[in-house]
């Protein structure tokens, strides 16, 4: 079993924000697998399908990104998931818009939503996809990652976001090494 989580914070005024790449990430790959996220359990919108004879879950944890951790360690004691078949979709202020990252594992890098899964799971080792969305120094961090996304900036994720779908593809297929191998530039 798979757990490929993207984290976002819930609600209307937070669509097309920043902080939302994971949610961007998970809800273009649910359309363009005809996958509708329609259960909610433990604080998250989720679904559940199977891919190769495993099963999968996609979801978007549902409190807001900092406690993101919280949700994601209940549906792992729930379904008994190995923290290495976990995925977690995120932003990230150190890389550039349209540029990603897969690790292993490593710090936070100052993200409260990683930093909270850390401490629910109690690793930093587990697999991630960073989307870049570059930091703006004039702006207060808090208000750029929940700022909406400007129009040229909104052109180059959509071409990151269809990335994403790929890797969650290869994912479930290939190793990890083979992943980051295939998609780290």
């Amino acid at each position: 079993m798979k757990l490929i989580v993207g984290l976002g914070n819930p609600g209307k005024e937070y669509e097309n924000t920043r902080h939302n790449m994971g949610f961007m990430a998970i809800d273009y790959y649910a359309k363009n697998k005809k996958i509708v996220l329609n259960k909610e359990k433990f604080g998250g919108v989720y679904t559940e399908f199977i891919y190769n004879n495993e099963k999968i879950i996609l979801l978007k944890p549902q409190s807001y990104i900092n406690l993101s951790g919280d949700v994601i360690k209940k549906f792992v004691d729930y379904y008994k998931i190995q923290i290495s078949d976990i995925l977690i979709i995120s932003d990230d202020l150190d890389l550039n818009v349209g540029t990603l990252k897969l690790k292993y594992k490593g710090g936070s890098g100052g993200h409260n939503g990683l930093k909270n899964i850390e401490n629910q799971l109690k690793t930093k080792e587990y697999k991630r996809v960073k989307i870049g969305i570059s930091n703006d120094k004039k702006t207060d961090t808090k208000d750029y990652v929940l700022s909406q996304i400007n129009s040229i900036d909104k052109e180059v994720i959509d071409k990151i976001i269809k990335t994403i779908s790929d890797i969650i593809d290869d994912f479930l297929v290939i190793s990890f090494d083979n992943l980051m191998n295939k998609y780290n530039k």
